[in-house]
């Protein structure tokens, strides 16, 4: 029920997770226990099959008839791209929300990334956890803190390596379609932020321990960077129009989209939800005569108009489904 509802059941057969609710108690209908999604893919000119159930707290994501024990197995196995209107965070919001963005397409990209995130978080829930229980006024056990310090160096120096090599290329992508949306032509600039650029991490962790222990939280590590956008040498988050942050939105997630068919040598699946509503006709055209080559691979476009629709597509209505909820 409901379009919305649509693009993110596909996004959850794709990341095993949804992407506009990360509590699991919030996808599920009232007075129902749990839910069930299934589709069919079309991957390689071959049929797969994906389920997912979730019922009493407990998930289960099924390909092919056979269960997976580790979700995060099936990261990448559907590439996708999102782009829906609360998206604008990415530009506006804080560093989590960019970092995630980058994150979210390693992970699809790159298996050992993965895991070294999933191994990254886990110690640092644990190191974390040693500084919320020790007391007040007294330092924690030194012996394991240098163990955590260790593990946490380790993931994290891989991790940074891979998105320090990894974000001119984000750039690169970035400024193309930035340029292909929009009519200025801007300078466009993505700067990588992280002390490990300046510090080795064991030293960064090693001066912070007096204020970790005050503050109870890992302070400084690869959880803390940043990726700063630039128009004209200007930080976008304070100084760029609403139309130029729409621009940068997309073309953030076209590269994004361009990155993952160039590793994964298939197009991925791109999601659009309710964007046309607040686009101006000129941003539309561009976007359309992208997105709308034969060769481009499949998108899925929620609206509330079928006719604003079939009006943007002009001739090209021969390529549209239209599913009506």
């Amino acid at each position: 029920m409901g379009k919305t509802n649509l693009l993110d059941a596909i996004y959850y057969l794709c990341f095993a997770k949804s992407y506009f609710n990360s509590q699991e108690l919030l996808n599920i209908s009232h007075d129902y226990e749990g839910f069930r999604i299934a589709g069919v893919f079309l991957k390689n000119e071959k049929e797969e099959s994906v389920e997912c159930i979730y019922k009493n707290g407990k998930k289960e994501l099924i390909l092919n008839g056979t269960a997976y024990t580790r979700f995060s197995r099936h990261l990448g196995h559907f590439p996708a791209v999102i782009v829906a209107p609360d998206d604008a965070v990415i530009i506006n919001g804080g560093g989590e929300q960019r970092r995630r963005f980058v994150d979210t397409i390693l992970t699809q990209i790159d298996t050992a990334y993965l895991d070294h995130l999933i191994a990254y978080q886990k110690i640092l829930q644990q190191r974390n956890g040693l500084l919320r229980n020790t007391p007040a006024g007294k330092m924690p056990d030194e012996a394991l803190l240098h163990v955590f310090d260790e593990q946490l160096s380790l993931y994290g120096n891989a991790i940074f390596e891979k998105r320090k090599t990894f974000l001119p290329l984000l750039a690169e992508k970035v400024n193309y379609y930035y340029h292909q949306i929009s009519d200025e032509r801007e300078d466009i600039k993505i700067s990588y932020q992280s002390n490990l650029l300046q510090t080795r991490f064991q030293d960064l962790l090693l001066q912070n321990h007096r204020r970790d222990v005050l503050l109870q939280r890992t302070t400084e590590g690869i959880h803390r960077d940043n990726l700063l956008f630039f128009l004209n040498d200007y930080p976008a988050k304070q100084t760029a129009s609403q139309g130029q942050r729409k621009n940068f939105l997309f073309a953030l997630k076209l590269a994004q989209y361009d990155i993952l068919r160039e590793y994964k040598s298939f197009s991925p699946l791109l999601l659009l939800d309710d964007l046309f509503e607040k686009l101006d006709h000129s941003r539309i055209s561009r976007l359309i005569s992208l997105i709308g080559q034969p060769d481009f691979g499949q998108v899925f476009i929620t609206d509330t108009e079928e006719e604003r629709l079939k009006k943007i597509w002009g001739e090209e209505t021969s390529q549209l489904q239209f599913v009506k909820l």
